[in-house]
This record gives structure tokens, sequence and C-alpha cells, in this order.
């Protein structure tokens, strides 16, 4: 119970990784508010917790819906510890096949959303003395990513995002950081979508994409909704407390900087 008392909002919380961090957060002592554009599936995950979370319906690309989500933390559970920004989109093209609106589509949700989710939470952990912020990233905030280059840019854009805020705030009690998982590469997201993608834009079967990717990693495995989770969990807790600015590679030595 490393977390216990703690109240976070995770944003797309309602299904794959997202839904994983609420159920690591409340076995180890958290209060969550499950924070997700699809409001039937947020409250059917916070249904199976009880008191221990609540459903909040946000599209991060609105300020004015992440500063109500802020507040049904606020209302609910009395102070906002920790936000877990988690809510994010993978659209993959080639250049000369990417329209600028889808482009700008996944820049909106995945930096200007998480732009809009920080600053919605950060006045009421400056009114309390104490915050935290952890920004689900990607090793493509580290490195290029061929016909993938509004998810690369807008992950590159959020590490400089966690940077500029732990700068901010670091004398005002607020940690910024973020984590970098590998491909994770038994998850919904990629079987059910990603595969296909990829094998698509590459010219190659979903087995090929699977094994090339496979490849890349040294310890020659995905990465685990667990391996995200443990490292979520040291950040959200004490352990953690002289760590701001961070950006934690989980890429099984995929990615070394």
């Amino acid at each position: 119970m490393r977390l216990e008392n703690q109240v976070a909002i995770v944003t797309g919380g309602a299904q794959g990784l997202g839904a994983a961090l609420v159920e690591r957060l409340i076995s180890e002592g958290a209060k969550v508010v499950v924070a997700d554009i699809n409001y039937e599936a947020a409250n059917k995950q916070a249904r199976n917790f009880g008191d221990k979370a609540i459903a909040v319906q946000v599209d991060v690309t609105d300020y004015q819906q992440c500063e109500k989500m802020a507040q049904v933390a606020i209302d609910t559970f009395g102070k906002i510890d920790l936000l877990v920004c988690n809510a994010a989109i993978l659209i993959a093209k080639p250049i000369e096949e990417f329209l600028t609106n889808e482009w700008q589509k996944v820049i909106d949700v995945n930096l200007v959303g998480y732009f809009n989710s920080a600053k919605a939470v950060i006045p009421a952990m400056l009114k309390q003395g104490k915050g935290n912020i952890i920004q689900i990233n990607s090793k493509s905030g580290k490195k290029g990513s061929a016909k993938n280059s509004a998810y690369a840019a807008s992950k590159f854009g959020g590490i400089g995002l966690t940077q500029s805020l732990a700068l901010e705030f670091a004398t005002r009690n607020i940690r910024v950081n973020s984590i970098c998982p590998g491909n994770l590469l038994d998850s919904p997201l990629w079987v059910n979508s990603l595969y296909e993608q990829y094998a698509r834009n590459q010219g190659i079967t979903k087995e090929e994409v699977r094994e090339k990717y496979l490849n890349q990693v040294p310890m020659r495995r995905g990465c685990t909704y667990e391996d995200v989770a443990n490292v979520m969990v040291f950040l959200a807790s004490d352990d953690s407390s002289y760590m701001t600015g961070q950006a934690i590679n989980v890429t099984g030595g995929q990615e070394m900087k």
C-alpha cells in the first residue's frame, strides 16, 4: 500500500494501459478518478472499485472539461495528489498520405491534452503545497519513428513539456516526470490495430512486424502493463522524492538514453 490515501486522476483510464494503471493505483491504496472520453467505459471501470473510484467524462483537448475533471476529484475526494496523463492516440502513415487534420489530431490529444490536464490540476496542487504529475510517454519520445511522425513529434514535445513544468515548479513541491514504455506487443492496441497499420505501411505481414520489433529489444520481449505500472508506483511514491524532469525508459534495453 505504497500510495495509501493518495488521490489520483488517470486520463485515458477506461481501457488498455490506462485501466491497468487505475487498478494498480487502487491496489496500492490510492483513490482514483477514472477520466476518459468514453464515459460508459470509464464508469464501468470505476464501478469495479466501489467508493475508491469515480468516473468522469473528459476530452483532454478541451481545457474546460479538464477543469471539470479536476473539480470532480476535489469535490469527491478533497484533493489531488497525482495526475497520470495517459490519454493518447496513434495514427501512423507515410507523410505523403498524412492529412494535416489527422496529424493535428494526434498533436492535440497527445501534447495539448497533456498541457490541458496538467494546467487544470496545478492550482489545486499549489494550494495544498504538493503534487505529482506523471506523463505516459513512449520510446518514440526519444527517437524518431518512420511513417509515425505525428506520434513521435507529440511525444518529443511531451518530454519538453515535462522538463519545462518540472523546472517551473521544482521549488513549489510539484514533481513532473515521464515514463517512456517500449512496444506493448501483446496489448489490445497492438493486436487490434497497430500490427495491421504497420504491416500495411511497411509492406510486410503482421507476423513479420512482431518479429521485427522483438528483434530490436535486447531482452527479447515486449513491454507489459505491469512494467509500466511498477515505474508509475515508484514515481508516485516518496521513494522518488528527489526526481523531477526525468523521462524514464521502460524498454528492455531498446532505448538507453
